[in-house]
């Protein structure tokens, strides 16, 4: 807990949990008696530093969650700090009511933080800020004392009193006035005409003034029916000008964003314009909800203009606006922009005014920003690259920050309009308030907390702004790594600074076919997050608190529960990778090292299952994993949980299959090659393949196996296009029958078929000696297949996966020459392909050529064979969408192959928890079957009528659909359900003998 989402970072002393307000009393009094400072924090999504620092941090998430009461007649809850808020919103909407202030960040909050921020979110336009929407607060001060207050005086600190009636003309008018005025403490609230309201001064106070330990918060009605007029305008500045205009038609909310912030896809959801207002009106009727956003869109003069209703629509609408908090955290060119400006605010009328001096302001200082935000309360969210490594940048940025702090105040605004001041701007405040009003400050907070022990060095006796950066600790070199990082430059610590702390990845209940991030909503744990674990990958290129880098086991430990969905690297707005980091970290951290065994079992699987192929070790093999003994102990050994079983192994593997169908229908001999190039295989070179480079113990590059490519390379199917089937471990290996069934489809639809050739390498020379070449035999290296390097990817095996990656090249090189569509079938092996190969190999073309050449099952008959109808199944499908395919493939061809086929309804997100070899490593069980508990199995059950123990079959009349082969593991062993791979439905309706 370094860092929150600001550019800042303090180390703590150490964290406390409370479990209740006693827990806060007594952690405070010990703080206090040893006169170790103390900072309270929610959710950690703050952006202003207020959340770090050097003493002890409260967590108040991971035990003070419970909503005590909710009274719908009197429209309060009562709430603890650690609360979420979407979960009191989930709570009030049984009753028809919610909480009004709803951040983007709404699904991770906490209103303990929301209180100490005042935060506001996309309707305060209707229904204002956190502090407009509390009744009684009961706080803990530094040393433990309690007091509980709200309106009027009672359970104010002695002198507070006294103090604000001696300033009763500065307080009157030292504040101005607009709706967003966040910055510093709302000490005007405290006047009599005011209503003095503790409660409402005390929000928005950083934790300095004592510790929440549980809110009476104010609800309002939801309205019934909610509709969404998208406008669009000529540039921003019209929309920031018009946005003001719209408030006396009652909006809910009025958000504006230019074009800078709006990924070229999701651009065509909007209507015509270069800026865009999202201005949402209600209603108790669908119908009332439409006419008023129609009657704002006549009224608006924008130059296009739409009208959403549908909840699914709005949706994906409001996702746009919610995700710029991450896209803004970097340029179109993908350099990096930081807060530290995030939510200044001006009045409403001003702000069309304001973007064009902001806009300049940038200008002149070399700086460039993409604002965004709450146009109707005139509140400007903007992420600004600046160079916040180098001295020169970070003189740049005090200088453009106090440029800055006046510019606001020129236009009668406030330093912070949401977030609060915290380190990034609380030194600026005598620019808006002046030094007398700021000195008050000072007294207020001394009455308050006299020990000054409540989060030092926020609003009141500021730390610079400049300070605690916390890329200063980072290296300046760059650090040697295996991947190539693209989207970063190469540079690991660059990929690592991705993490700009807006946790999303701490959602606890995702929606849709959302997957990030499965182990923390499994445990709670921070570290166990993506953003936790981005921390202390931070921490360790920093070198000051984990110090022993590539080798530290607090980096490890944290790892190892990450299950390399990649969920975060489509669901983060900001592309974290943790699974490329995980396995980046474990190729350095076992580098030269013994590995868990698990790495030598799972990791190298298919050098196993190729083994027992040669062997013929199938049967044995699988008769010795129905023995208790046998499989205790080879668990054991192998490093595998003991509550799993070990699955079968094909007698007769996919290749196999494939050879014996070839030679039984006796095709014509020519090879893959040919197939696609339609050309002619004798160039007076010999059977060359790839680049023909040698390999080891031979003077000559790999070749292509005697009868082989003549037999696996022959085409079969229709007179369509020719597409190469992936053999990939999984299906060839252990699951055959998805194999065959999609060569009977996709030959089905009118395509050819064909496996890419084997190989066999020279056996060892003589100068590698006997032992060398009897172990080259009796291994099976003789004979290599193509691989994606998977197993060894998620292990961190990278040298080994590049020599297999490598390997798979030489052998597919001809087939990419002629623009093959490669169809692989296991979802986590085509990601592989797609993704870690061209990062791995990034300077082999031939990479990029095979990545590009990749296709699922669905994306190669819809591209192949557009107009062919699929065999009508007519049934539910349930079942969970890979993660994989959710973050690196997509799986927009696989729903329109079901809705063609009349494969009804949606599969469910998140991960199945197995996820390769995670959920079969010893220590991970529980972990596995907490994700597959989340969505998969109850999905599944509610589903197909099944109860955990049922037998396998298809569980009623619901299709159970899993792609990938660790979810119909996963599902077959937790819940008896027997899963299938679309292919394999469609296969069963196809007509007999085809």
């Amino acid at each position: 807990m370094t860092m929150d989402a600001s550019n800042y970072r303090r180390v703590p002393l150490g964290v406390v949990a409370p479990r209740d307000a006693d827990d806060v009393a007594a952690a405070l009094a010990v703080c206090r008696a040893h006169e170790v400072p103390v900072v309270p924090r929610g959710g950690g999504t703050s952006i202003a530093g207020q959340a770090t620092g050097t003493g002890v941090v409260l967590d108040l998430t991971r035990h003070m969650r419970a909503i005590t009461e909710l009274d719908p007649e009197a429209r309060t809850a009562v709430v603890q700090p650690g609360v979420v808020l979407d979960d009191l919103r989930a709570a009030a909407g049984a009753h028809g009511l919610t909480f009004g202030p709803d951040p983007s960040t709404h699904s991770r909050c906490t209103l303990g933080g929301m209180i100490g921020n005042n935060s506001c979110g996309l309707h305060s336009v209707a229904w204002g800020t956190t502090a407009d929407n509390i009744h009684r607060l009961s706080v803990v001060g530094y040393g433990g004392e309690v007091r509980h207050i709200g309106q009027g005086w009672q359970g104010a600190p002695e002198g507070l009193r006294a103090l604000v009636e001696g300033n009763l003309a500065l307080l009157r008018t030292g504040f101005p006035e607009l709706p967003r005025r966040i910055s510093g403490y709302a000490l005007d609230a405290l006047l009599p005409e005011n209503g003095v309201d503790l409660a409402r001064a005390f929000c928005g106070s950083e934790g300095t003034l004592g510790v929440v330990s549980e809110a009476t918060v104010r609800l309002v009605e939801a309205p019934r029916a909610r509709a969404l007029a998208v406008l669009g305008y000529a540039a921003e500045g019209a929309a920031a000008e018009a946005a003001s205009a719209l408030l006396p038609y009652g909006p809910l909310t009025v958000e504006g964003m230019a074009e800078d912030l709006v990924p070229a896809p999701e651009r065509a959801l909007l209507p015509r314009g270069s800026a865009w207002l999202f201005v949402e009106t209600g209603g108790g009727s669908p119908g009332e909800a439409r006419s008023r956003a129609e009657a704002l869109v006549k009224a608006a003069q924008a130059l296009d203009g739409v009208v959403v209703t549908d909840a699914a629509g709005q949706r994906a609408l409001w996702r746009i606006r919610e995700d710029a908090s991450g896209t803004a955290t970097r340029m179109p060119d993908g350099s990096e922009a930081w807060p530290g400006w995030e939510d200044c605010a001006v009045p409403p009328a001003r702000l069309g005014a304001y973007l064009r001096d902001f806009r300049a302001l940038l200008g002149r200082h070399g700086l460039r920003g993409t604002p965004y935000g709450h146009f109707g309360d005139g509140c400007i969210h903007v992420r600004i690259d600046f160079d916040l490594l180098s001295e020169d940048g970070v003189r740049r940025f005090r200088s453009y920050s106090e440029d800055q702090a006046e510019l606001v105040v020129a236009h009668g605004g406030s330093l912070s309009g949401e977030h609060g001041d915290g380190q990034a701007r609380a030194e600026l405040l005598p620019k808006m308030y002046g030094d007398e009003l700021v000195a008050l400050f000072g007294r207020f907070k001394d009455v308050w907390d006299p020990a000054g022990g409540m989060n030092p060095g926020m609003l009141v006796h500021p730390a610079r702004l400049d300070e605690n950066l916390r890329f200063a600790v980072l290296p300046k070199d760059r650090v040697d790594v295996a991947f190539a990082y693209p989207h970063d430059g190469g540079d690991f610590s660059a990929a690592v600074r991705r993490c700009v702390g807006v946790a999303k990845c701490r959602t606890e209940a995702i929606s849709g076919a959302a997957v990030m991030c499965p182990s923390f909503r499994a445990t709670g744990d921070e570290q166990h997050s993506t953003r936790g674990r981005a921390r202390l990958l931070h921490e360790m290129l920093a070198g000051e608190v984990v110090t022993d880098g590539w080798r530290s086991t607090e980096v490890r430990d944290a790892l190892d529960l990450c299950l390399s969905c990649k969920g975060c690297r489509t669901d983060c707005p900001v592309g974290v990778d943790m699974a490329t980091y995980k396995a980046e970290f474990l190729h350095h951290h076992y580098k030269g090292r013994l590995r868990p065994a698990a790495h030598y079992t799972m990791g190298r699987l298919p050098q196993w299952l190729r083994l027992v192929s040669r062997l013929r070790l199938a049967r044995a093999a699988n008769a010795a994993a129905g023995m208790r003994p046998p499989a205790a102990l080879a668990k054991r050994l192998g490093g595998i949980a003991p509550e799993r079983n070990i699955p079968r192994l094909a007698t007769e593997t996919f290749s196999s299959w494939w050879h014996r169908r070839v030679k039984e229908q006796g095709r014509d001999g020519r090879s893959v090659r040919d197939t696609l190039r339609g050309g002619q295989v004798g160039d007076g070179r010999g059977p060359q393949v790839g680049d023909g480079r040698p390999v080891r113990g031979g003077q000559q590059g790999p070749q292509v196996r005697d009868g082989q490519s003549a037999q696996e390379g022959r085409p079969a199917g229709g007179a369509g296009p020719t597409v190469v089937v992936w053999p990939d471990t999984f299906t060839n290996y252990l699951s055959p029958s998805v194999g065959q069934a999609a060569v009977r489809v996709l030959e089905a639809a009118g395509l050819r078929t064909v496996l890419p050739p084997a190989i066999v390498l020279p056996v060892p020379d003589e100068g590698d000696g006997e032992v060398a070449r009897k172990g080259a035999r009796a291994f099976g290296v003789r004979r290599r297949g193509v691989c994606c390097g998977l197993t060894y990817v998620s292990t961190g095996q990278l040298d080994r996966a590049r020599e297999v990656m490598r390997g798979t090249l030489d052998l597919v090189a001809p087939l990419l020459t002629g623009g093959a569509r490669v169809v692989v079938l296991e979802p986590s092996c085509a990601a592989a392909l797609k993704s870690d190969l061209p990062e791995l190999l990034p300077d082999d073309p031939r990479a990029a050529a095979l990545a590009s050449s990749v296709r699922t099952f669905a994306e190669a008959i819809e591209e192949c064979a557009p107009h062919w109808q699929p065999p009508r199944v007519d049934r539910p499908a349930v079942g969970q969408t890979h993660c994989h395919q959710h973050a690196i493939l997509g799986d927009a061809a696989e729903r329109r192959l079901r809705e063609r086929a009349g494969l009804t309804g949606e599969l469910s997100g998140g991960c199945c928890g197995l996820a390769g070899n995670f959920g079969f490593e010893r220590g991970h069980y529980e972990v596995s079957v907490a994700c597959a508990e989340e969505q998969l199995l109850p999905s599944v059950r509610k589903a197909t009528g099944a109860v955990e123990g049922a037998g396998a079959g298809d569980g009623g009349r619901a299709v159970v659909l899993a792609d990938g082969y660790s979810c119909r593991t996963q599902l077959e062993q937790l819940a008896g359900q027997r899963a299938r791979h679309l292919a394999e439905v469609l296969a069963d309706g196809l007509p007999e003998g085809v």
